[in-house]
């Protein structure tokens, strides 16, 4: 099989870089294929794969690109070019590499830039989190691709491939805007061309690869242009922490200084408070972030700067050539802090304000604040990321809502002792929010917490109307369930497809449905929610009260968190309400506020003072 494939690649090559005679070299990789003028690092790096180059004479055809430098990596298969295009104009050159008398064009573009600023987004959107192989099958002809090395697609199998794909997400792009989310992130959508357990997309084989079972890089593109014409972001699910190890440059590395522990398999202590720990021993530190998540997951060296300059510019690449409006950076504390330190500088210094989030999943606030930008807590040692997720909280959300509150220590009680600590982060608002992910038990844990309308109700509210910028997880606005002890394929059940359909939505469904949606396209409005102060105030008699104050703009939000209705005096909150009269968004009606109000049992209202009808 690997001479079949040898042979195609090399008459590929003959036929793409022809020359005269005889083709000298056989070329499988140039990574990456094209790049663009006017980028603000004018060194581009240019790896090249190929059965022993590494001992080619190199040049440029071009008159205004320079050749830096030449890396030969003890692996004699590759060259990593490092040129200099700071006074280059867009244009077609070639790359020459001599060997045994014998020259092999390599053709290659710099093109012009088509935009040159990005979107980005904060908490004004909300984000929606969706498994591309779990949401939608829209074309069942790429489900099994011929010459990958799984070939299992089985929906009745929770750890094969499903079949989703970026045509099942393009055609309900209408389904997003509807449902009022404003940016999609997928988790990744390059190529995992690994034996099996490949389809969550975090053991890449190819970065500057779409996984044809998904699509083509140009699918991608288009479907990315397609969103943002509905109005919608796309994020990017990035992993350089790691890679799967059927990637080429593992299975045929460099050298062994590309992947830590030179390339041996050393497991990883999951510890990532070791990063932060200021007693932490050598040892702990670095087996915390030089060990490998799993074994077929070879940890990648960011220390060494040929491996980072080749993440960095993967990173460009998905930017322009996609249009992509941000990043979600995968296990970010795994990788060395230095070396992503220096990734975030670069991207904010190409694309301004660019967001990125990185997974932080750190179960205490003071651990998640090291990570972000500007961290009170790591002096000089700025990570430069500005958004961390907030898994801290999430752990509350999922609890809080099944216990009824108190003074101190139970119920909302503890959300507002949680956001009273705010004062350890840089920038509270920079702070990704969710009730679960696609790591996690879902919110609905089993199906009868499912048929706990006012539990997700309740939750949801306090989401969407917190500091922060909160994510969904597909399906959770239809009421899917799943428990993680059972399994991750049960947390990545697939989308019911009928429920795109409101006519076939169970009444369930379509209560979970509504709700969220009519939060939803409220929140798009409400410039309060998107970067308005928090205020709140401890919980009385079970009822935790807050407000979001935004330039005259005040939305007011009162949650029950007891089993029975509550009678609330509103004396104490008149700092907060600036009329006596108020939308309630929850309940769809003008409430007027002479004195008190009433909640049922673990009701909640959401008092818009822009909106009085």
């Amino acid at each position: 099989m690997m001479k079949t494939i040898r042979y195609i690649l090399g008459a590929i090559c003959c036929a793409v870089f022809p020359i005269a005679g005889i083709c000298a070299t056989v070329l499988d990789k140039v990574q990456p294929s094209f790049w663009w003028a006017g980028m603000n690092n004018p060194e581009l790096q240019i790896l090249l794969h190929g059965s022993q180059i590494g001992s080619s004479e190199v040049s440029l055809t071009s008159k205004d690109i320079t050749l830096n430098r030449v890396v030969r990596p003890e692996n004699a298969n590759y060259l990593i070019l490092y040129v200099n295009t700071a006074t280059a104009a867009p244009q077609k050159f070639n790359i020459e590499l001599k060997q045994n008398g014998k020259t092999t064009k390599v053709p290659y573009e710099l093109k012009q830039r088509t935009m040159q600023s990005r979107q980005t987004w904060d908490a004004h959107d909300v984000v929606y989190l969706l498994m591309p192989d779990r949401f939608c099958d829209g074309n069942p002809r790429n489900n099994v691709v011929k010459g990958l090395l799984e070939q299992d697609c089985n929906p009745k199998n929770p750890d094969a491939r499903h079949g989703g794909d970026i045509a099942g997400i393009r055609q309900h792009l209408d389904y997003f805007s509807d449902l009022g989310v404003t940016t999609l992130w997928m988790t990744p959508l390059l190529i995992n061309d690994m034996p099996d357990f490949s389809y969550h997309g975090y053991a890449i084989t190819d970065y500057y690869q779409i996984d044809p079972r998904y699509g083509s890089n140009e699918e991608y593109r288009d479907m990315v242009t397609a969103a943002h014409n509905k109005g919608l972001k796309v994020m990017q699910d990035m992993v350089f922490n790691h890679c799967g190890s059927k990637n080429f440059l593992f299975t045929d590395r460099p050298d062994d200084s590309w992947f830590n522990n030179k390339s041996r398999y050393v497991q990883t202590t999951y510890r990532t408070a070791s990063v932060s720990d200021p007693h932490v021993s050598q040892s702990d530190m670095a087996l915390a972030q030089d060990g490998w998540f799993v074994e077929s997951m070879p940890d990648l060296n960011q220390r060494n700067p040929d491996v980072m300059n080749y993440l960095i510019q993967n990173s460009i690449f998905w930017i322009e050539y996609a249009g992509i409006d941000g990043i979600r950076q995968d296990t970010y504390p795994y990788a060395d802090r230095q070396a992503m330190a220096r990734w975030c500088k670069e991207i904010d210094a190409q694309y301004p304000g660019f967001n990125i989030v990185g997974e932080t999943w750190i179960n205490n606030n003071i651990g998640v604040s090291y990570w972000q930008k500007d961290s009170k807590l790591a002096g000089n040692d700025n990570s430069e990321l500005p958004t961390v997720m907030d898994f801290p909280l999430m752990a509350l959300l999922n609890q809080v809502c099944d216990q009824e509150t108190n003074v101190w220590d139970s119920g909302m009680a503890r959300i507002y002792d949680y956001l009273t600590q705010d004062v350890v982060f840089a920038d509270p608002m920079r702070l990704m929010t969710f009730l679960e992910n696609h790591d996690t038990d879902r919110f609905n844990s089993t199906s009868e917490k499912a048929q706990n309308f006012k539990r997700y109700r309740q939750a949801l509210t306090l989401l969407l109307t917190l500091r922060g910028i909160p994510q969904l997880y597909y399906g959770t606005e239809v009421a899917m369930s799943g428990n993680k002890s059972k399994g991750d394929g049960t947390l990545r059940q697939d989308f019911p497809v009928r429920a795109f359909d409101a006519a076939k939505r169970t009444p369930l469904e379509q209560e979970y449905y509504d709700f969220t949606r009519r939060l939803l396209q409220w929140r798009k409005t409400s410039e309060a929610i998107g970067q308005g102060q928090l205020i709140h105030f401890p919980p009385r008699d079970g009822v935790y009260v807050y407000s979001r104050i935004h330039n005259g703009q005040v939305v007011t939000v009162l949650v029950n968190g007891m089993d029975e209705p509550r009678e609330v005096d509103l004396t104490p909150f008149s700092q907060v309400l600036p009329a006596t009269s108020a939308y309630d968004l929850i309940h769809d009606r003008k409430v007027m506020l002479d004195g008190k109000v009433h909640l049922d049992s673990r009701d909640e209202m959401i008092l818009d003072f822009s909106h009085i009808q």
